[in-house]
């Protein structure tokens, strides 16, 4: 049996691609290949398809080149890809009609509120598990129909599809054979009924979006169709399909009921696998789906962030204080502290569990000793004040103590953020050794469908612990230190 999968990595800012073997082992990675990120307008954010599509090509192509292996050598591919984001494309063309809608996006944030006006929160919630945002599809579908005169029109005669980045992806590399998404991408559109695993027609009639327009919804392992053999010389299956921060939960093999993870990337995501129960969650956390496997779905309990490492980003790129992402750890242990600054990074707004869509960043405490140092230190801290907002009320809207949260994605590889992180929390943060956990996961449930492995548990013995921080700081000043951040937080809100 061929043992190796292909996993792609199709992120907010580049494309990846990377070869596993059977040990979950990275045999070969192409260097992350980044994309515009494009805003027409403040608050608006944009991709081109057919930029990104090329970018996820070239990278395959640069994976296989660079390890001496062909595409008779790959098992199955697997996808992973930023969730939320919607591109509408041609069926007979395959060309899109608009740049796609990234998930940071803020312009349907009036339809939101429409919706909120007509009273809609909790039906969406009890259908879709989601709260009313612009963060999801469905609103930014009814956008880009409402925007081009005729085109609701050609999609109720299916000649317009609609999809997250997983389905762009498939259509691509499939010739256009196959219109699909996953269960777990298909729950972050707010127009997908979570329990009677459907599109709701009921949602799809409020937002004026035809049915026709969307893709198949499969179990996140599954045949999802071949790539068309002049792509890479030879066909290759595509057998695994789940959203980002799903399929990190599922690298991260997260398959005991409260079992969580968090995600520090260009937002930060905890996912907490609340098994083949979805909790609706009194504080608004989302109840997603986790991943379908083998005719059963596992949910999940989701608290979005929105800007977690993009906040190290704008240090770097707009203003200037620091040369690489790298120096932001060195810089924040030279101070023992912030000397009084709090960061708020409500760049986009703020998501779980404040769901604030006005809110705006703000920096608080400035005094004259205040250097760049304390600035980028509190860039950090930020970071994990955050996720202690989300894992609080995760807690409790589940019954479930946590005593380990385990971590992957870019910025968990800065010991002054984990270590920080541990102690604001008072528990144990846990790096795999494989930090890899994304990418890894659609690698996971792309060999299961194909038996490379035969089942979770043996997924399970392959994840290995790489480095442990345990808290140091005394209770009494992590609680003083959080105080003072909801102080920031509600000033943030009010601004």
């Amino acid at each position: 049996m061929k043992k190796i999968i292909l996993a792609l990595d199709q992120g907010t800012t580049s494309c990846r691609a990377i070869l596993f073997d059977h040990s979950g082992n990275m045999l070969g990675e192409a260097s992350a290949q980044e994309f515009r990120q494009i805003y027409p307008k403040p608050g608006w954010v944009e991709h081109d398809p057919e930029e990104i599509w090329q970018c996820q090509l070239q990278v395959i192509r640069n994976v296989l080149k660079a390890n001496n292996k062909t595409a008779g050598e790959i098992a199955a591919i697997g996808i992973t890809n930023q969730r939320e984001t919607i591109v509408l494309w041609d069926r007979l063309t395959g060309k899109p009609v608009d740049n796609a809608i990234v998930w940071q996006c803020r312009r349907t944030a009036r339809i939101c509120e429409d919706l909120k006006a007509m009273g809609l929160e909790e039906t969406i919630r009890k259908k879709t598990g989601l709260v009313i945002d612009a963060y999801f599809s469905g609103t930014k579908i009814k956008w880009l129909l409402d925007k081009h005169p005729g085109l609701r029109e050609r999609a109720e005669r299916g000649e317009i599809l609609a999809g997250t980045m997983d389905s762009w992806l498939i259509w691509k590399l499939t010739g256009g054979a196959g219109h699909f998404t996953d269960y777990s991408n298909a729950s972050r559109t707010m127009i997908y009924n979570i329990h009677e695993l459907c599109w709701d027609e009921e949602l799809l009639r409020i937002l004026d979006i035809p049915l026709a327009l969307l893709p198949e919804v499969k179990p996140s392992s599954a045949y999802f169709g071949a790539s068309s053999p002049e792509l890479f010389g030879e066909a290759i299956p595509i057998t695994g399909a789940a959203g980002d921060q799903q399929s990190a939960l599922f690298g991260q093999a997260c398959f005991d009921k409260g079992s969580v993870k968090n995600t520090y990337g260009t937002g930060c995501f905890l996912l907490m696998n609340t098994g083949e129960q979805g909790i609706l969650s009194p504080h608004k956390l989302l109840t997603t789906i986790a991943w379908g496997i083998g005719g059963k779905v596992e949910y999940a309990l989701e608290g979005s962030v929105f800007v977690a490492g993009a906040a190290v980003q704008w240090l770097r790129d707009e203003m200037g204080l620091i040369k690489t992402a790298a120096e932001s750890e060195e810089l924040a242990g030279s101070v023992p502290d912030t000397q009084g600054v709090l960061m708020v990074p409500a760049f986009v707004g703020l998501g779980a569990p404040y769901w604030d869509m006005y809110a705006r960043g703000s920096i608080f405490g400035i005094t004259r000793g205040v250097n760049r140092k304390h600035i980028v230190r509190a860039v950090l801290e930020s970071i994990a004040y955050q996720t202690r907002d989300v894992l609080s009320v995760m807690e409790e809207d589940s019954g479930i103590s946590i005593s380990r949260l385990k971590v992957d994605g870019g910025a968990s590889a800065n010991k002054f953020l984990m270590q920080f992180q541990s102690d604001i929390l008072g528990v144990e943060v846990a790096q795999p050794a494989n930090l890899e956990t994304t990418a890894l996961g659609a690698a996971f449930l792309a060999g299961l469908e194909l038996g490379v492995w035969k089942d979770k548990q043996e997924i399970s013995d392959i994840w290995h612990m790489g480095r442990k921080f345990t808290p140091i700081m005394a209770k009494e000043e992590r609680n003083s230190l959080y105080m003072q951040w909801k102080k920031a937080v509600n000033s943030c809100q009010s601004f």
